[in-house]
């Protein structure tokens, strides 16, 4: 895996998680690693267990030179669409980095520019670029550990299981319950939506 795209030692890699939940929020992170940093197993966090995401989330955040988190959630997928928001997730985890990378690297085809930041779109990034897999793995177990707190609240989704993915058994919880706040009313949440009281 590559450390740097443009051979800047400030660059940014930024990626999100849960872009196609029924639930929760959109979550990205963005993280500008050391040009020497290396984390065994370091992937994209799709493939990795949930236990190698937990351990290095705390490699990729005593190591970083300076990383950002940010959800953004329902109401406001509702409102902008899921791919507005995704970008929205992105900008708001980069402006979390307390100084302005010169270059950012992008996880996947599209991107919305932040300000007049250069950027470069790779598509699979979180398999290619450190900095990209380490925003993969905060994004995602970030997004999860808010999952597990909200699971509480509304245990009947299993939300700690399921993280608001449409599993058969998200799917029938809402079939059988109806909606939450925290679901996405824009998106599809059942086949035959207008059964759903929501």
């Amino acid at each position: 895996m590559l450390s740097l795209y443009f051979h800047h030692p400030f660059e940014a890699g930024t990626d999100e998680a849960g872009r196609g939940c029924l639930a929760g929020p959109v979550t990205a992170a963005a993280v500008v690693l050391p040009e020497d940093f290396r984390a065994d197993g370091l992937n994209d966090s799709k493939k990795l267990s949930v236990s190698d995401r937990n351990a290095l989330q705390p490699i990729i955040e005593a190591n970083a030179l300076c990383f950002g988190v940010c959800h953004v959630f329902p109401e406001e997928i509702d409102r902008i669409n899921i791919l507005n928001a995704s970008f929205a997730a992105m900008h708001g985890a980069l402006k979390k980095l307390g100084r302005t990378p010169p270059f950012i690297i992008v996880d996947g085809n599209r991107f919305r520019p932040f300000g007049r930041i250069p950027h470069a779109c790779i598509v699979k990034g979180d398999g290619k670029y450190l900095s990209i897999a380490a925003a993969s793995v905060l994004a995602k177990t970030y997004r999860d550990a808010y999952m597990e707190e909200i699971h509480l609240e509304f245990p009947v989704y299993n939300w700690k299981q399921n993280k608001g993915y449409p599993t058969l058994e998200h799917r029938e919880a809402l079939r059988r319950y109806g909606s939450t706040p925290y679901h996405r009313k824009s998106f599809r949440l059942l086949p035959e939506q207008l059964k759903l009281d929501i």
